[in-house]
């Protein structure tokens, strides 16, 4: 049986839904994410989940796409130009007792970064050199900053927020109980996520249909370059959160779907018990880094620093510097799985109302640990490349094109596109 097959069952039982579908027909000789952990297996069998619950239930699965869409920050091109990975401060820096990796690519974090350490740019490594590793994790997070302690598996294992994470599910439901009548229409997606799980998501959930409205606070934009990739399909609207226009959408939506830490749009009327207490048939979606019940549940993270945080880095990585998953795997498996299940939630509100479901590129980070017999060693294939406009990007991992490019960011006006 395909690893992908395994894939597939084991992580449609954490979505806690009916059988699983079909195994799809898999197309290609592989996806090109080879990796000491298994994941191509995991991202063939997100994928399958998210094509499963779209209701495509034996869809044909092209290898190469899925590997492209992965690595699509890496493929994509802007007027035949690669607008460039990470920035200049993100990445792994020797400390004086190991490795730390930061994350600057957005200026608030990098200002944050610089304020923690007390230097100019080119001053960094040696700030960082001079500290233990944990030190410096502790003083830029203390600052609002973002930065790890690179982990091995067993130091990860055995520090609190790692045990707390391994004891979460990999999806955690809770459902109302209260069914609730259906419109016929496509559903409604309120879009309140950012850089890349959230907006995969939402990107896979227009791609079968849903009327999907991405909102952005007006003082942190997104990256332009990102948005380009997952803003595909989507209308794109900005508003701050206390914008009474903002719970107006909350309340007419069928899906919500957040990225933001744990009780960040509390303040808004957007935590999860008040939506469901307005709407008892809406699906509420929430993702995080770090899970969602220990002492790391508030903190700031990226799919880079989770990476190496639980281990990954040093499992990618060699005697000399840590290493890095082929792609940003966390994000987009996890971002797949989000589609999943906010599909799935959407079939079953007229039988078992609303529900909050919740996941974490953390947790994900576990499934990849826990499946060592999953572990393929396929060799690199050719990128898959779709031109729109004067964007290149991935096509999507389904079949077929992008129903439209991206629009400009907060473009739109703030209101459903369908009536």
């Amino acid at each position: 049986m395909h690893a992908a097959d395994l894939a597939l069952r084991d992580l449609w039982i954490h979505l806690d839904a009916p059988a699983p579908p079909p195994a799809p027909e898999w197309a290609g000789p592989s996806t090109g994410l080879a990796c000491p952990l298994p994941v191509e297996a995991l991202a063939l069998g997100a994928v399958a989940c998210a094509a499963g619950a779209a209701g495509d239930r034996a869809p044909r699965i092209d290898l190469a796409r899925v590997g492209s869409s992965f690595r699509a920050d890496q493929l994509l091109r802007v007027d035949g130009v690669a607008p460039g990975g990470f920035a200049p401060l993100s990445g792994f820096w020797r400390a004086a007792d190991g490795w730390v990796r930061t994350h600057a690519n957005y200026p608030h974090h990098r200002d944050r970064l610089l304020d923690a350490l007390d230097v100019p740019d080119d001053q960094v490594a040696d700030a960082i050199a001079a500290r233990p590793a944990l030190e410096v994790e502790e003083l830029v997070v203390g600052n609002g900053g973002i930065a790890v302690a690179v982990r091995d598996r067993d130091a990860w294992s055995s520090s609190a927020p790692g045990r707390d994470v391994a004891g979460e599910p990999l999806v955690a439901i809770r459902r109302t109980e209260r069914p609730t009548v259906v419109v016929d229409r496509p559903p409604r997606v309120l879009d309140l996520t950012r850089v890349i799980a959230g907006p995969v998501a939402t990107r896979t959930l227009a791609l079968t249909g849903a009327d999907v409205l991405r909102v952005d606070p007006p003082t942190m934009p997104e990256l332009p370059t990102q948005h380009l990739d997952t803003g595909l399909g989507k209308r794109t609207t900005v508003l701050d959160g206390s914008d009474p226009r903002l719970r107006a959408l909350a309340d007419t939506a069928d899906v919500v779907v957040t990225g933001y830490r744990p009780g960040a749009l509390d303040r808004f009327g957007l935590a999860p018990e008040e939506l469901l207490a307005r709407r008892p048939g809406l699906v509420v979606v929430r993702l995080d880094a770090w899970g969602w019940t220990g002492p790391w549940a508030g903190r700031r993270g990226f799919d880079s620093i989770v990476q190496a945080a639980s281990g990954i880095a040093v499992a990618c990585g060699s005697d000399e510097r840590p290493g890095a998953l082929p792609a940003q795997a966390l994000d987009h498996a996890t971002g797949y799985l989000v589609a999943a299940t906010a599909l799935l939630g959407l079939a079953e509100r007229s039988t078992r109302g609303g529900s909050v479901r919740e996941l974490s590129l953390a947790r994900t980070a576990e499934w990849l640990w826990a499946h060592p017999e999953l572990v393929t060693t396929a060799g690199a294939v050719e990128p898959v490349r779709q031109s729109l406009g004067r964007v290149e990007v991935p096509p999507p991992v389904f079949g077929g094109t992008w129903a439209a490019p991206a629009h400009e960011l907060g473009a739109d006006a703030p209101y459903w596109a369908r009536m």
